[in-house]
């Protein structure tokens, strides 16, 4: 039976807001043992008096602890998750200051790392990859982390860039008609979100291999015909926001993304878009129209940039 949240509160219970995993391993299987830490480490588990491991309650962690608690078992292990409103002796603003303390500690290590790096710029994608990593189990919001990405962003980019003059004025492309080549994928797509969000809300799109078809029309990311395309290293969605002069930060960390998923150069370590243009890949090949491809496409754009802390 399940007791919805409602009803705990109307019987005066609280909703849970930890998650403990107490298990037990044979001696036998030290090699799962270390499997076991080491993905409760990439969790963010934090060890709890060596009773257990404890996190925040949330549908993905909850997740992750019965997947693991399954495996447990299959080691011939035990292993529970039990649910706590609160433990007696330590408050919740104690076990919130253990976490920020524990991803604090991790995002020092980054630093330390950083420091290192400015003579090998190679490893940057491998540190840009942990750092994602550690922010996704940084529940409660370390204040290091803005010193890291500080850091992360000045190797990434050392010589700062003079402001440039906006190159184009939004207001000059309003309720156009935007080209592009059939078949769309992970940079088209993104950049039609961008058009569609940022740029041109009322934007029209056409998908033709042959420009001149539509003397009026905007090509992007197409070959030879001008418009807005690939340009240096800078995939089309990137060409568009130095063209508009976009800064808004989640439109950078989106950039980063698609850069590395379009051009596969692992340029800024982020690992997020190759799923999403696999699966872009894979509605090409169930035949679906191209105005359906963007119009799915779009949508998981969205889904990524709304999920960008």
């Amino acid at each position: 039976m399940t007791i919805s949240q409602s009803e705990l509160e109307a019987n005066g219970i609280s909703s849970p807001d930890w998650l403990m995993l107490l298990f037990t391993l044979p001696a036998s299987q030290a090699s799962k043992r270390v499997e076991v830490w080491r993905k409760l480490k990439r969790y963010g588990a934090l060890t709890f008096r060596s009773s257990g491991y404890l996190l925040p309650n949330s549908p993905v962690n909850h997740e992750r602890f019965e997947w693991l608690s399954a495996a447990i078992r299959k080691y011939k292990g035990e292993a529970s998750v039990v649910e706590l409103v609160s433990i007696d002796d330590v408050p919740a603003a104690e076990l919130k200051q253990l976490f920020i303390e524990a991803r604090s500690a991790d995002y020092e290590k980054l630093l330390r790392e950083l420091k290192k790096t400015k003579q090998s710029p190679g490893t940057l994608p491998r540190i840009r990859r942990r750092l994602q990593e550690v922010i996704e189990v940084d529940f409660f919001g370390s204040h290091l982390r803005s010193r890291v990405e500080t850091a992360l962003a000045a190797l990434e980019n050392p010589k700062p860039e003079a402001k440039k003059a906006v190159k184009h004025v939004r207001e000059k492309f309003q309720g156009r008609t935007w080209i592009t080549r059939p078949r769309p994928g992970i940079d088209r797509v993104s950049s039609a979100w961008l058009i569609r969000n940022h740029i041109d809300p009322d934007a029209k799109f056409l998908f033709t291999n042959d420009a001149k078809r539509v003397p009026n029309g905007i090509p992007f990311d197409m070959f030879n015909v001008g418009g807005f395309t690939h340009h240096g290293e800078n995939c089309t969605f990137e060409t568009l926001c130095v063209e508009f002069a976009l800064r808004d930060r989640k439109i950078k960390v989106l950039a980063e993304i698609i850069h590395d998923a379009d051009l596969s150069d692992e340029k800024f370590g982020r690992a997020d878009g190759i799923g999403l243009d696999r699966v872009l890949n894979g509605w090409a090949k169930q035949g679906l129209s191209d105005e359906e491809l963007l119009k799915r496409g779009m949508d998981l754009i969205d889904g990524l940039y709304r999920e960008i802390g």
